[in-house]
């Protein structure tokens, strides 16, 4: 709170004692609190004590009073408050004081200077404090948001996909899943292009079908998807092998399905490496138990590809 809102007692008591020593006369006293605002109600029963019995008017205990009265209207006197420590701390010429009083009115106004300038640092400080806790639990907040709304889209997924598991209709299914696992990429900020074809610059119209294309770490994958009954033999792996190779190592290739791949097959995609294909294979088991467990896709991702690239295992079962 600022300081001046209440006079703190011992910011109190060196007001007190200073005013009255920067103020020559009586008079002077008065007009020096008039000029701070402080309101003619405040300053009329002193005006009048000073015209009828100036022997009783004390300049000690008028500015006593004065401020203990501006002190307990709180808001409403705030201004005053506010610019009679404004008026103190600009203090510069001190012939304004009487000459046995300079020396000590000088002290006092660099003691209030220095009472005022501590308590702005603490009130600084805890401002910044409090600033400092507000946007940590802004922050918290924003966090806790992000992560029920991911939760929300991952279960959205989760139910789509087990969904799919009753569709009979082959090729609903197989489009229903390629938006399903693009949505599944999308929840983790993987950018992703749905399924497109590439056609032939001589007329031969289509001559490559993606299922999607993601990018992860600067890479490009391409995506293929097959809900097959049988296992994924050479025979359904080579065409993807083809499209990344294609792609003149500017791509790689991630091949994801409803059933295991076949020995050959991972040993195709094995071979393709040395030639500078990367290719990753995964199953939607693994991505149902990554699901289930709330594993983080992107790791997964990478864990795999570590597996194909470092370890030479194009194919590892990973849930998480």
């Amino acid at each position: 709170m600022d300081i001046s809102f209440h006079y703190p007692p011992e910011l109190f008591k060196l007001l007190t004692d200073a005013i009255p020593k920067l103020c020559k006369s009586k008079h002077d006293l008065l007009v020096f609190f008039q000029g701070a605002g402080v309101s003619r109600r405040i300053l009329d029963p002193y005006e009048k004590l000073l015209m009828t019995d100036k022997a009783l008017f004390n300049k000690y205990h008028v500015a006593r009073e004065v401020l203990t009265r501006l002190n307990e209207q709180g808001e409403g006197t705030l201004r005053a408050r506010r610019e009679l420590l404004k008026r103190v701390t600009e203090i510069e010429d001190y012939s304004i004081c009487w000459d046995n009083e300079r020396a000590a009115a000088r002290g006092l106004v660099a003691q209030i200077c220095n009472v005022i300038n501590v308590k702005d640092s603490f009130t600084r400080m805890r401002m910044e404090k409090d600033d400092e806790k507000r946007k940590r639990i802004r922050e918290e907040e924003a966090s806790a948001r992000t992560q029920q709304d991911l939760k929300a889209r991952r279960d959205k997924v989760k139910t789509a996909l087990f969904a799919l598991f009753s569709e009979q209709d082959a090729h609903k299914r197989g489009k229903q899943l390629e938006q399903v696992l693009n949505e599944l990429f999308a929840c983790h900020d993987i950018l992703v292009r749905e399924a497109f074809t590439v056609r032939g610059n001589c007329g031969e119209g289509v001559i490559e079908q993606i299922d999607g294309l993601i990018e992860l770490d600067g890479f490009l994958y391409l995506v293929e998807m097959k809900w097959w009954r049988t296992p994924i033999g050479v025979g359904e792996i080579a065409p993807h092998l083809v499209r990344v190779f294609s792609r003149g190592g500017q791509a790689r290739g991630l091949f994801i399905s409803y059933t295991e791949f076949t020995e050959p097959a991972i040993s195709q995609c094995r071979d393709a490496l040395v030639r500078g294909a990367v290719v990753v294979l995964a199953t939607l088991e693994e991505i149902v138990s990554l699901l289930n467990s709330e594993g983080d896709l992107k790791a997964w991702l990478k864990a795999k590809l570590n597996a194909a690239i470092v370890d030479k295992q194009p194919f590892v079962w990973r849930s998480s």
